[in-house]
């Protein structure tokens, strides 16, 4: 499995340079960040050339899919986001689909998917894969739409763009619904990246309930050739946390 860094999680008060050096430095070729508005976008490219690290993804500037009302600000977010991410290289965005607006639950899947195929030009002319993330509302993230994979998966097959695909966040899974293996070596065809961590605590995989060398290894065997970000607070020194997970889980 190959391994990613998400800056954030690790680095968080580091500048982007100082944090591409270390990851570099630790032996990983992959890292990811969440939002890009602040980034001087020169001497961040300059930082991934230097190192060789490949920043896979970032998020969107805006995440209201279940809300038409707010369809436009989605789309040009998604204009913007794909700019920035050309501008470094990133061929992947993660989008949150927003909060249950209350609704009728077609009603927002409607939504969601009427969304999404409004961004899959500007997507597909871009070369850039959104990625939608189903998340858990029982620990982190209250109110939110869309929890379960087979939904996003759905969504993800109504659309029918190849430029929308899921981000499989195992942690976030096993809290809303377990049957991890089953659900990613059976839709690879939707799942453009995975994340993981540890539950309870999303912390080390180490530390948690699920055999994460036994999930990487059904999902290489099953054909997944993305990368698995490592999205979680590490209980370790940052370095000693990634130098450990290198070891443990894959070649980075």
């Amino acid at each position: 499995m190959k391994l990613c860094v998400p800056l954030p999680c690790f680095f968080g008060n580091l500048p982007f340079e100082t944090a591409i050096k270390i990851t570099s430095r630790l032996g990983y070729n992959y890292a990811e960040i969440y939002s890009w508005e602040h980034l001087d976008f020169e001497s961040a490219a300059q930082a991934l050339k230097n190192t060789g690290v490949t920043l896979l993804s970032m998020c969107t500037s805006e995440f209201r899919l279940t809300d038409p009302e707010c369809r436009n600000l989605w789309i040009e977010g998604i204009r913007k986001s794909c700019e920035a991410a050309c501008a470094l290289g990133v061929k992947k965005l993660i989008t949150q689909v927003g909060p249950d607006t209350g609704k009728e639950r077609k009603y927002q899947h409607q939504s969601v998917v009427e969304g999404l195929r409004a961004g899959a030009d500007i997507l597909e002319s871009s070369g850039v894969t959104v990625m939608i993330e189903p998340l858990n509302t029982k620990v982190d993230h209250p109110g939110y739409y869309l929890t379960s994979s087979s939904e996003a998966f759905d969504i993800v097959r109504e659309v029918g763009s190849p430029n929308v695909k899921v981000v499989f966040d195992i942690y976030h899974q096993q809290i809303s619904e377990g049957n991890i293996i089953p659900n990613i070596t059976g839709n690879l065809d939707c799942i453009a990246h995975l994340h993981a961590a540890g539950h309870p605590g999303r912390h080390e995989l180490q530390y948690g309930e699920n055999d994460y060398a036994n999930i990487f290894a059904a999902a290489d065997k099953a054909g997944y050739n993305g990368a698995c970000g490592l999205e979680y607070t590490p209980l370790l020194d940052p370095e000693e946390s990634l130098a450990a997970a290198r070891k443990l889980f894959g070649n980075g």
